[in-house]
């Protein structure tokens, strides 16, 4: 599977529609640099150019970068290997993407939930 235990140490993704770089590279804990670098490796990064060409990342693109991270620090996968990993699993594993996205928003829900059962003072 492409999403290891070492994801849920990260932060939750929050409920936004568009991430600046610098709230991706805190989201998924690697600099923004590399994510410049991956975005030339991997043709699945493609991140929204707004003026002054910055670059605004959805919720699919902060899960897929999570993914890149965890097949390159966890799991020891090459650039290459991971590549190769991502686009031979991408129409198959799709439904990796929407687990992770899956328990993300029950994360969430249960935070929301605690917030709710709190007694207000």
């Amino acid at each position: 599977m492409l999403e290891p235990s070492h994801n849920n140490e990260l932060p939750a993704i929050p409920g936004k529609r568009y991430f600046t770089i610098g709230e991706v590279a805190d989201l998924c804990a690697v600099k923004a640099h590399v994510l410049r670098y991956w975005e030339q490796e991997f043709p699945q990064l493609s991140p929204v150019k707004r003026r002054g060409n910055r670059r605004y990342y959805q919720r699919a693109d902060v899960i897929t970068i999570r993914q890149i991270r965890s097949l390159l620090y966890d799991q020891g996968y090459t650039i290459g290997g991971a590549k190769q990993k991502l686009s031979s699993t991408e129409v198959k594993d799709d439904t990796s993407q929407y687990k992770q996205l899956i328990r993300q928003m029950i994360t969430e829900l249960e935070d929301v939930l605690e917030v709710l059962n709190t007694p207000s003072r």
